[in-house]
């Protein structure tokens, strides 16, 4: 075994029909941080007791959430008003918020230039409107958007090869933007499975873990571009975390509802943990090892132990 339920963190009625979506952790004031699309809220957690504490409200339609824990800042993108915003972490005061492409979602953000990636999904019956964005927070301005060759999932940020990567849903490719010349495309990374979703960066590795609508989950060698199956996946995913210290990754299954737990070293599952019909996103703290699944059906927060690391 490796995730052990320790409990559950009751979280706000749903005021509509709907859920939760991408969820993130701020270490060093253990808060989590929980968007709450069909309330237009993002919930606020204490990580170490585990309860809720409040709800940041009027962000309409916010899907996803980004911490920075160099910087203390939280992002949000609030895809029914084509905004992002800027919060400091804390006192959750919105430092600015800004306009973004259509129905933003991905966020990735590079702490040692200030620069927020925005993947914007775009509407299909709109020529060129899947995009990214580009702002710089420090000076509080969009610098600039580049049409992307599909729609995109999620975004991810890599400080040692200093760029951005972003899930494309077709093509099935993972693109790779050089972080010191914003928008600029270095590689696209082909994915052998339908649907690229979920991403994940392990770092020290230098692989990318991608979850496909496929049922697949892959790993991609950042230098050679080199593809390999990690496992078959319970059904179509959606977010991917990666544990480094215990090499886990950790995928969220909405359907049957379930995390599907691998272990990256030997390229195999170590276990699917039932969750909750409907419970497509998670959230991981790496500093406590502990992972959190979002329950639509009933408002809660499942909140799972790995204890892993007491085996080896």
């Amino acid at each position: 075994m490796s995730l052990r339920l320790v409990g559950y963190i009751e979280l706000p009625a749903h005021s509509k029909e709907g859920g939760f979506d991408h969820a993130a952790v701020h270490h060093e004031s253990s808060r989590l941080y929980v968007a709450h699309t069909c309330n237009d809220d993002v919930d606020v957690v204490d990580s170490n007791s585990d309860r809720f504490v409040r709800s940041m409200h009027g962000l309409k339609g916010v899907a996803g959430v980004l911490v920075s824990d160099e910087r203390g800042l939280l992002f949000t993108s609030n895809r029914d008003e084509n905004t992002i915003s800027v919060f400091a972490v804390g006192t959750e005061e919105e430092i600015v918020r800004l306009p973004a492409g259509m129905r933003p979602n991905g966020l990735a953000f590079d702490p040692s230039r200030g620069l927020l990636l925005v993947a914007n999904v775009g509407d299909p019956e709109v020529v060129n409107s899947s995009t990214v964005s580009m702002i710089d927070v420090g000076r509080k301005v969009v610098t600039g958007t580049a049409v992307l060759p599909g729609r995109p999932r999620w975004a991810a940020y890599d400080q040692g090869t200093a760029a951005f990567y972003v899930n494309i849903a077709d093509p099935p490719l993972i693109l790779e933007l050089d972080a010191r010349t914003p928008l600029k495309m270095r590689k696209r990374y082909k994915v052998p499975a339908k649907g690229p979703h979920g991403l994940d960066i392990d770092s020290r590795g230098r692989r990318l873990f991608c979850a496909c609508d496929g049922e697949r989950l892959v790993a991609v060698d950042m230098g050679s571009g080199e593809t390999r199956l990690v496992g078959e996946l319970s059904g179509p995913p959606d977010v991917v975390f990666f544990n480094s210290p215990l090499s886990h990754v950790y995928v969220a299954v909405g359907t049957p509802g379930v995390i599907d737990v691998f272990d990256a070293r030997r390229m195999k599952l170590l276990e699917t943990v039932p969750t909750e019909k409907g419970a497509h996103t998670l959230a991981f703290d790496q500093k406590k090892n502990k992972v959190y699944a979002l329950l639509p059906g009933t408002h809660r927060a499942a909140v799972y132990q790995d204890e892993r690391h007491r085996e080896l």
